[in-house]
């Protein structure tokens, strides 16, 4: 080898170990650690979509429920059928 192909491989190394290559084979090859980490992963997921979901159901909730009251021409009647079928079925 010489010194130009030295160069190269210590450049190479460099980029390798910026990377972290070595730590993400090693996560992979330890199947135990990594359906542990999705299965976390899918928990959490989870747990984020149920808690923004009821969240923003709530906030239309009460948005519905003002305009309602406000009692706005042509669609307060038909607002006021679907507030009372969901308080029906909850």
């Amino acid at each position: 080898m010489t010194g130009r192909d030295w160069a190269r491989m210590e450049r190479l190394m460099g980029t390798l170990e910026r990377m972290r290559l070595d730590e993400y084979v090693e996560h992979i090859s330890n199947r135990r650690r990594l359906v542990l980490d999705n299965l976390l992963y899918g928990v959490f997921r989870g747990l984020g979509f149920t808690l923004g979901f009821s969240v923003l159901g709530a906030l239309l909730a009460v948005l519905l429920r003002s305009l309602v009251v406000d009692n706005i021409p042509l669609i307060g009647g038909f607002l006021a059928e679907v507030i009372h079928a969901i308080e029906a079925r909850m």
